[in-house]
């Protein structure tokens, strides 16, 4: 089979198409015809991890070099990439009981990965289940991780309907998802981006936004239950004066700054900083299945691109200027 294939560290011209040997499913696994797969931040920093130092790495110290020693010191250890995939079932091991050939389904591979190739097999009780009838296999693509993990981390802060929700940096694939979740919730959103995305996050449901390049969202006098803050852009000593005497300061990528912040807050009837590791369950994935059906989950792609082409697919989700998703379609 075919699959994009990289055996050193470095920019987009890595990925290489090659032949490698086909996948067979074990007794509990199933093996999926892959027809699309996304390119998110976990693929663009997989590619090129040499090069993502502790200080550029998004999570503390203890979870970089775990995660250096596994994708590999000076050359990659993994060397197919894509962690959401949508596709068909082919086959099924003797064990499995949930899926049979001809099923269409979607999922999630975390750091495991692989699914940059014309077949996966993946265990039958992973992050995979059924996919939605109601949209493409490329749109499905897009879906499984944003929302696994705006999901998980809106649920440690249990937002309510009526509240205020700020989300810094909405137009990515968690801050997207979690903008739509929170709406979903019955939540007032805020969305926060650059001015290209404006329209984007608007299409999303946004109830306002704020192009950080033209407002400060810190300096408006606005006040918020909630201020999620995707990528660790501002600060809970900036956002204190925008949050509600109750407020929350929820980070999904943090430094062992905030983790003391969070320890020192936690003692308090007031404003708290909490720092949020995801927890992806397939009963969640199944959930999300649902919301999207029911019309509560948007997936857009923004562009698409044949296997062949994969590097260019990383140029562009590099280049900052992507408003939705970036699709590479294995079929």
């Amino acid at each position: 089979m075919k699959a994009v294939v990289y055996t050193e560290y470095g920019t987009p011209d890595v990925l290489k198409v090659k032949e490698i040997e086909k996948p067979t499913p074990k007794d509990n696994e199933i093996l999926i015809r892959v027809y699309a797969t996304s390119v998110n931040i976990g693929d663009l920093w997989a590619r090129n991890f040499k090069a993502i130092s502790p200080s550029k790495f998004s999570m503390p110290f203890p979870f970089w070099l775990p995660a250096r020693l596994y994708f590999g010191v000076s050359k990659p250890n993994v060397r197919v990439l894509g962690s959401e995939f949508a596709g068909k079932v082919e086959s099924v091991g003797k064990n499995v009981k949930s899926f049979k050939a001809g099923d269409s389904v979607f999922g999630y591979r975390g750091q495991s990965l692989g699914a940059n190739a014309e077949y996966l097999c993946v265990p039958e009780n992973s992050l995979v289940t059924h996919k939605p009838a109601n949209i493409s296999y490329e749109e499905a693509a897009t879906i499984p991780y944003g929302t696994l993990t705006a999901l998980s981390l809106l649920r440690t802060v249990n937002v309510q309907k009526g509240q205020k929700v700020l989300i810094n940096g909405a137009s990515g694939g968690i801050g997207s998802a979690a903008l739509q979740l929170a709406k979903y919730y019955g939540a007032e959103v805020t969305a926060v981006c650059s001015t290209p995305r404006i329209e984007f996050v608007k299409s999303l449901g946004a109830d306002k936004v704020i192009d950080y390049t033209k407002e400060d969202f810190t300096k408006n006098g606005e006040t918020y239950d909630l201020i999620f803050d995707i990528m660790n852009k501002s600060s809970f000593e900036k956002c204190k004066d925008s949050l509600t005497p109750k407020g929350v300061y929820l980070l999904a990528s943090f430094k062992m700054r905030q983790v003391f912040q969070m320890m020192q807050t936690a003692k308090s009837d007031g404003k708290k900083v909490i720092c949020a590791l995801s927890s992806e369950k397939v009963e969640d994935l199944v959930f999300i299945k649902e919301l999207v059906e029911a019309g509560k989950i948007k997936a857009i792609v923004d562009k698409r691109y044949p296997m062949e082409r994969t590097a260019e697919a990383h140029q562009y989700a590099e280049s900052g200027n992507k408003k939705g998703s970036v699709i590479v379609t294995m079929a």
